[in-house]
């Protein structure tokens, strides 16, 4: 059975299931999940994904991002793709969520309602080149430049977030 993603409405309340191709074809909205982690120098784990990706394929990202499984726990799901995509298992913790739909030259929109989860890990990664091209660690003011000199090397979802991570990661390291 293919994969069902979990559509929602705005406030998030469940409000149906469909397999993953339909919803990025009918642009419907759905919840999803970002993982940013950490090392202990504060720098973040990027992702370059794999070039056969359906979508963004070849872009820089947060570490891991995917879509909650149907009558799965969300912190499970987490840990299953981390492990999947970059060979990682580290907790995670829940800071905010944001919205945002984005058209692909492809024909598919991700319209997503997107959970954002950090998380602090110094191993090194050993990523599935299936999901994964390439990583880097990278501090957050180094990227937020990177991103405004070559923003076409970047998922839109990490362009869109990356002000309120910022945020986030600065209010905690800060506390």
């Amino acid at each position: 059975m293919e994969e069902q993603l979990i559509l929602v409405d705005e406030k998030d309340n469940e409000i149906g299931y469909m397999d993953k191709l339909s919803v990025h074809k009918k642009g419907l909205l759905h919840r999803a999940f970002s993982v940013f982690i950490f090392n202990s120098k504060d720098e973040l784990l990027l992702q370059q994904r794999a070039d056969i990706k359906y979508h963004s394929a070849g872009l820089w990202t947060n570490t891991c991002c995917s879509h909650p499984v149907y009558g799965e726990d969300i912190s499970k799901t987490i840990n299953t793709r981390m492990k999947e995509e970059m060979g990682l298992q580290c907790n995670v913790d829940f800071k905010f969520r944001f919205l945002y739909q984005t058209p692909f030259d492809n024909g598919l929109t991700e319209h997503e309602l997107d959970h954002v989860y950090f998380g602090r890990c110094d191993d090194a990664p050993m990523a599935n080149p299936k999901e994964v091209k390439d990583w880097k660690y990278m501090n957050l003011e180094k990227l937020k430049k990177e991103i405004l000199d070559n923003p076409h090397k970047f998922s839109s979802w990490l362009k869109i977030c990356l002000g309120e991570v910022i945020e986030h990661f600065e209010t905690k390291s800060n506390a």
